[in-house]
């Protein structure tokens, strides 16, 4: 038998060596700033959460440059040129309209970061630096995970290029936002307040915009016109346009003041955005406001906005959806232990007759289908005595 021997090739100066590792923008020591050409900033992917500043380079792309390097600490709120580097979760990019953009590795993409909280997915902080890090949702969230649900794939994983800024420095939600903290918000209407209705939620997924959206729809199928929005959440297109083809008049979200999420926003200022969202909302005259709240009861902003005064000054009724009848019971607990009035329970839980009746036997308040809402005098039932249609 013949051996084989392979005998390495020698090395000579002339052959290339194996081209270095480009720098990240984390890796770029201290604090630069780099032109950024605006046919460039035209071509990059945009996203959901950055559509007020999308708007405002399509109408002028020039005079934008990038924040990176080492000593740079991105915020909440901050706009950030990223790469896409390798598919998981989030296999699309949802767009200033609500296209689903389909992510290519290499591509160039606007998100924003900010934190995530979704127990069906992933709990994400906005990172420390501009390294390599996440995307934790569709509508264009830049963050860092720290946990995920076993079920799903890993994150989409992106390459901060970096922060976007201009003449007045870096680029941020707040400050693009037509109701963001530099706006000019109405005055509350102090007499003739419309009735407002607050749709709560045991879980993600528990189908809240889905009770709204019926909601929204049978009254106006009553003759009423109908004011909605959501006050938190992960920005995302979806509930927005939900409510505006279910019928709503005017609709608000948080993204509209200026955040891609409220997660870890803070109490105070979870209330100011749900406050001003009440009154901007009534200040357009509708007959009904109806407005989400998003994650369950047990999530810490919204716990803690139901035990606020300046929610209890404001809403009148609220409904309550399930996911399942033992979810409801639980849920109503806590609504009846903040002392808010509900006026009934729908949700996932009614897609189930057994789980329906299994609800209905130990609750005090109805359980009423999500699609039963749409009927004009099941929606008027949930309103305030003295607020029914003639």
């Amino acid at each position: 038998m013949t051996t084989t021997h392979f005998i390495p090739s020698e090395t000579t100066d002339e052959q290339p060596s194996a081209p270095a590792e480009q720098p990240t923008a984390a890796m770029r020591p201290g604090h630069h700033t780099e032109p950024i050409d605006p046919v460039r900033l035209r071509r990059v992917l945009k996203a959901y959460t950055t559509r007020f500043v999308a708007a405002a380079i399509e109408s002028a792309g020039d005079g934008y440059h990038l924040e990176l390097g080492s000593d740079v600490v991105p915020r909440a709120g901050d706009v950030v040129l990223a790469r896409v580097v390798e598919i998981g979760k989030h296999t699309r990019l949802e767009s200033p309209v609500s296209r689903r953009q389909l992510l290519f590795p290499g591509r160039e993409i606007l998100v924003a970061y900010g934190d995530r909280y979704a127990p069906d997915q992933f709990l994400a902080h906005v990172p420390s630096s501009l390294a390599p890090t996440d995307l934790v949702a569709g509508g264009g969230l830049a963050s860092e995970v720290i946990e995920m649900h076993a079920s799903i794939d890993g994150a989409t994983r992106i390459e901060p290029l970096g922060l976007l800024a201009d003449r007045h420095g870096r680029v941020t939600l707040d400050r693009f936002a037509p109701l963001g903290s530099t706006a000019t918000l109405a005055a509350p209407r102090s007499e003739g307040r419309p009735p407002v209705i607050a749709v709560f939620g045991s879980s993600m997924n528990s189908g809240k915009s889905t009770v709204l959206g019926s909601i929204v729809n049978g009254l106006v199928g009553a003759g009423l016109q109908v004011a909605a929005g959501k006050s938190t959440g992960t920005g995302a297109g979806n509930d927005p346009h939900h409510f505006r083809d279910a019928g709503a008049s005017t609709v608000l979200d948080f993204t509209d003041f200026g955040h891609a999420t409220t997660y870890r926003l803070g109490d105070q200022r979870i209330r100011e955005i749900f406050v001003d969202m009440v009154d901007e909302l009534a200040a357009t005259g509708p007959d009904v406001v109806v407005i989400e709240v998003a994650d369950g009861v047990y999530q810490e902003e919204t716990r803690r906005l139901l035990e606020d005064p300046a929610f209890h000054e404001r809403v009148d009724r609220v409904v309550f959806a399930s996911q399942d009848a033992l979810g409801a019971v639980a849920g109503m607990q806590v609504l009846d232990a903040a002392g808010v009035t509900t006026a009934a329970v729908s949700g996932v839980v009614t897609s189930s007759p057994l789980a329906t009746s299994e609800a209905g036997q130990v609750l005090s308040v109805p359980v009423i289908g999500t699609f039963d809402l749409r009927e004009p005098h099941t929606a008027l039932s949930l309103l305030p005595s003295g607020h029914l249609a003639s």
